[in-house]
């Protein structure tokens, strides 16, 4: 019998790779403000954060998940950005990977690096959403599915299909485990007090579980407060070699595992795409999930934060509700869970979104995150997903960061 050539292959050899700069936009609503003020901003903070000139940019990877339905700038919107900030001739990729886009686009700057291909890469990922009447931008995400099979992508009451399906998930989840609507509540109500310590989140207050509760139901169990809002913004990063690192001025960290996965055929039987990343994620990078200093996940509703703590192996399957209830998840608990707010409060613009996660890592791991610094950070972990197949994730990845 021949080799299964399905296992996904790493690359036999690996270069160490380093994040150099990071910058981010305030994730919210910039309507006055296009797409590539907002990608260049974000760019241009990375590479003074790295203390390198645009010049040095050797290859560039810029997502974009819903540009053709709200900004309209179809195909070439990298190169655009690029041109802007009087960067050319480098090859420039347009990258868009469902929610996953802004992670993917890092995963493939690192490669480059990784590879040798290229000593210094931007990823850069961008989204403008709330300028566009809120139907398109609906049926924009909701068609992150099989449009064959789900009448078009077109959801009942202009939801997107991402919100039935996630309400199903959640709803699933606590007839398995017994978790409660108020659990779910209270993983929301973190994730605003933990936004309201982030100057970068869109949302961030002082809020109750019971607050969260009140707020205008969505689609059992989910209420508004529990679902992540339409965002605008960008977040970039600077990834380079062992070789060009002596030459920047950010405090160093390296990137110890990059995974992209995509859906599996059985997750019931053989664990959902985040199970898999994740443990190859370890492997690579060395570690376990009890020696993580934090997470950043991707709560694009709040109760999924609970299932991805078990997928993660941050709790034992259906004992996800226990790190809530301990505070283990909470700014100073054992294991905290998105420190920046989240998408819940930090906000979602897609293509952003995965590298917003990557920011707040790397501040973090930098100890530069003011109220919300999380003492003796080493570990960074960020996980991020579009689309779904069916009942799993279409595009998950998972990024370990270690402090240098």
């Amino acid at each position: 019998m021949g080799a299964d050539l399905r296992r996904p292959r790493r690359l036999t050899t690996v270069r160490p790779v380093h994040i150099a700069g990071v910058g981010m936009t305030r994730f919210g609503r910039h309507a006055d403000v296009g797409y590539k003020q907002l990608a260049v901003a974000a760019a241009r903070a990375a590479l003074a954060d790295a203390g390198l000139a645009a010049a040095s940019v050797e290859s560039a990877f810029v997502s974009n998940a819903i540009g053709a339905s709200t900004s309209h700038q179809e195909m070439i919107a990298g190169q655009i950005v690029l041109h802007e900030m009087g960067i050319a001739d480098i090859p420039v990729f347009n990258v868009e990977n469902a929610c996953a886009s802004g992670s993917s686009a890092l995963h493939l700057a690192w490669m480059s690096v990784a590879a040798g291909v290229t000593d210094v890469s931007l990823a850069l990922g961008v989204e403008t959403m709330t300028g566009a009447p809120r139907p398109d931008v609906a049926r924009a995400i909701g068609r992150g599915i099989d449009v064959d099979r789900y009448d078009g992508g077109d959801a009942p009451a202009g939801r997107s299909h991402f919100i039935e399906l996630y309400a199903g998930f959640a709803r699933a989840y606590m007839e398995r485990t017994g978790a409660t609507s108020e659990v779910f509540a209270e993983v929301a109500a973190k994730n605003y007090r933990h936004g309201a310590a982030n100057p970068l989140a869109q949302f961030g207050a002082a809020v109750s579980a019971a607050d969260v509760l009140a707020s205008r139901a969505i689609i059992d169990p989910l209420t508004l407060m529990m679902c992540s809002p339409f965002s605008d913004g960008a977040a970039a990063a600077v990834v380079v070699s062992g070789d060009v690192l002596a030459r920047c001025s950010g405090v160093e960290v390296e990137i110890l595992a990059s995974v992209i996965a995509s859906g599996s055929a059985n997750p019931g039987t053989t664990g959902n795409a985040v199970v898999k990343a994740s443990r190859r994620a370890y492997e690579t990078a060395g570690i376990g999930p009890g020696e993580l200093s934090m997470a950043e996940v991707h709560d694009a509703v709040a109760p999924a934060e609970l299932w991805e703590y078990e997928d993660l192996g941050l709790a034992a399957p259906g004992d996800g509700a226990s790190l809530v209830a301990d505070g283990a998840t909470s700014l100073g608990g054992r294991i905290p869970v998105n420190p920046s707010g989240g998408l819940v409060a930090k906000g979602h613009p897609i293509g952003a979104t995965g590298l917003g996660q990557i920011c707040e890592a790397v501040t973090q791991l930098r100890g530069h995150a003011g109220g919300r610094q999380i003492p003796g950070c080493r570990f960074a972990l960020t996980q991020n997903a579009g689309g779904f197949l069916d009942a799993d994730n279409a595009a998950i990845s998972i990024h370990i960061l270690g402090r240098g």
